[in-house]
């Protein structure tokens, strides 16, 4: 089933549309604005309906007070130490929008762009936009295509970009879960096959050190808990608040296979994320400190959601050991991420 709306008008008049896809087994809503997914709604394991992710009622509270909830983001995700890079000799400067460095894009990056919407069947919306090059600065005509499916009780992301000159890409989507609803997601439990992590210094920003998870609240190789960690005597989680480093899928790269699995016990509900691109940022709302007010009024707090933004790592473009997120004309860039949800 789909279904399309009028969410809202922007201030200088433009008006956002939302649509919704559903299955027996899913819903999900999606708006133009930042080509966002805004609502997701399944039934735990007694059959009773409800919302997995943080987000707002109404367009006015995404204009406001909105950390990138659900947005796609780029044109780069993540951090870029310095908001500069240099590519084939030349530098290129970005806006400083997160201290003295750039975080997703910029201060006007995808997030906050109007995106075209085309329906695609009865299961399928791909948004497109297109990125004139000195964008943010970043070199290079873009043209990105975001193409969101339903299949059952499965939300498939397919991200598409074609570029005219060199430049860099990496894009995701920054949507926030609480598979229980409500509360903080300390009691989910979490589990990964990555083997390693990227630890960063006090502005979060990579050191360029590829560590082992062994031994370490990172090691979520066998499942457990998200508190069980997150406030442990450990320098790089005391750096972050809590979680919020990238992941490395080390095995696998370009192909389809699973980044994690996350289960609620009170509910039942699970999400397994999917995903071809080599890592995923685990972040647990750190930065969330009750001042918004999101859905039926709900005050986000520390640790009332997580995100799972599967993306090449935080500021690869400076450190040319991690995988490369360069794009070249004539190579399109395509990556695929799965979020599947399920009951036990």
């Amino acid at each position: 089933m789909l279904a399309r709306e009028t969410f809202g008008v922007l201030p200088d008049g433009r008006k956002v549309e939302a649509f919704i896809l559903a299955s027996p087994s899913l819903r999900v809503r999606l708006m133009t604005l930042g080509a966002s997914l805004i609502s997701v709604q399944a039934p735990d394991r007694n059959g009773a309906w409800g919302e997995l992710t943080l987000g707002h009622d109404t367009l006015e509270g995404y204009l406001t007070a909105n950390p990138y909830f659900g947005s796609i983001v780029g044109r780069y995700a993540n951090r870029i130490a310095n908001a500069r890079f240099t590519l084939d000799g030349t530098t290129y400067t970005l806006p400083a929008n997160d201290g003295r460095h750039h975080l997703h894009g910029g201060p006007n990056g995808f997030a906050w762009r109007l995106w075209h919407a085309e329906v695609r069947g009865a299961n399928a919306i791909a948004f497109s936009l297109f990125s004139p090059d000195g964008d943010e600065g970043y070199p290079g005509n873009l043209v990105v295509n975001v193409v969101y499916t339903l299949r059952d009780a499965t939300l498939q992301i397919d991200y598409w970009a074609l570029t005219d000159r060199p430049t860099i890409v990496n894009l995701t989507n920054h949507a926030y879960f609480n598979l229980r609803g409500a509360g903080d997601v300390l009691g989910h439990r979490f589990q990964t096959p990555a083997d390693a992590f990227l630890p960063v210094d006090s502005e979060l920003i990579p050191t360029g050190e590829v560590r082992s998870v062994a031994g370490t609240p990172f090691d979520f190789r066998r499942t457990r808990p998200i508190g069980a960690g997150i406030q442990a005597p450990d320098e790089q989680i005391q750096r972050a608040g809590g979680y919020d480093h990238t992941f490395l899928l080390r095995k696998g790269w370009g192909r389809l296979r699973r980044a994690c699995k996350i289960t609620e016990p009170e509910t039942g509900r699970t999400l397994e994320v999917w995903t071809t691109l080599p890592g995923f940022q685990f972040y647990t709302g750190n930065f969330l400190d009750g001042s918004i007010r999101g859905r039926s009024g709900h005050a986000y707090t520390r640790w009332s959601g997580f995100c799972i933004e599967t993306h090449y790592p935080p500021d690869a473009p400076n450190q040319l050991h991690f995988p490369s997120p360069v794009l070249r004309p004539g190579v399109p860039f395509h990556a695929t991420t799965l979020f599947r949800f399920g009951r036990v």
